[in-house]
């Protein structure tokens, strides 16, 4: 597998799970994904630039925009 399908197929493994599991933190994202938390730090705002809107709560959980409660 190239490099870039394996940055493309993890960074859609994050937005399945943000959206699978609204309020999901950062540790526990990277827990599941086998990264570290710095890992997913690093890649939220590619996410952004990608036009993948998210939002975070005051204790650091995502949620897909527009779909926070």
């Amino acid at each position: 597998m190239a490099f870039w399908q394996k940055k493309v197929d993890e960074y859609s493994d994050m937005v399945e799970l943000i959206e699978q599991q609204p309020g999901i933190t950062a540790r526990e994202l990277a827990r599941q994904l086998d990264v570290s938390p710095s890992t997913i730090t690093r890649r939220l705002p590619s996410l952004d630039e990608a036009g993948i809107l998210l939002a975070e709560d005051d204790k650091g959980g995502l949620w897909p925009f527009g779909k926070r409660k």
